[in-house]
């Protein structure tokens, strides 16, 4: 497993901004941080728990259909070119709707955000399975995401602001490096460079 290709899928998908990201800095701007650290506990649990119902579905589905791995592969490939591609052409100087600051919203707004629902459902078999496959091993997989994605969250409410500006200002260069790094870690879920 290349854990460093894995990091760093994790890492940018959680971190750029998507949704739930906006959100919370919209949240951090208007109410403040305490308001959006509530937001940011139900955001999370959402998170983990889709990457768990991921881990669940994806063992049943590769003791049904063994193939299924090498189809998840392909598709978490694609889907992690994508991803580079909307960072690469994103605009974050669009304005945010205004949404309710509460755990439940945050809860809910993972079941609907697509960014998180294609990463949980495809970081899993593409990085962590064509190597380890006990329901132990994913479980620690599963707390390692998760805990990268409330740290990627936490990230927005404690340096929103400047992590903001520092977007708007150096917005396309940002964007650039970020794609480059996703396209890094498509061609390592491939299997191309191996």
């Amino acid at each position: 497993m290349n854990i460093t290709s894995f990091f760093i899928y994790c890492i940018i998908v959680t971190v750029t901004p998507g949704p739930t990201n906006i959100v919370i800095l919209s949240t951090v701007n208007n109410f403040g941080a305490k308001k959006a650290m509530e937001y940011t506990y139900g955001a999370t649990i959402a998170f983990g728990l889709l990457l768990v119902i991921s881990a669940m579905l994806n063992t049943v589905l590769m003791a049904i259909i063994p193939k299924i791995l090498h189809i998840m592969q392909i598709i978490g490939t694609l889907y992690i070119l994508y991803l580079a591609y909307q960072i690469y052409k994103m605009d974050t100087s669009k304005s945010t709707a205004k949404q309710t600051a509460t755990f439940t919203s945050g809860f809910l707004m993972q079941f609907v955000n697509p960014k998180v629902i294609l990463f949980t459902m495809t970081v899993i078999p593409s990085f962590v399975m064509p190597y380890y496959t006990t329901p132990s091993t994913l479980v620690i997989f599963v707390a390692c995401i998760t805990v990268i994605g409330f740290m990627a969250f936490t990230t927005w409410i404690f340096f929103g602001t400047i992590f903001k500006e520092f977007l708007l200002k150096h917005q396309k260069t940002v964007n650039i490096i970020m794609a480059l790094f996703l396209v890094y870690s498509a061609i390592m879920v491939s299997g191309i460079s191996g």
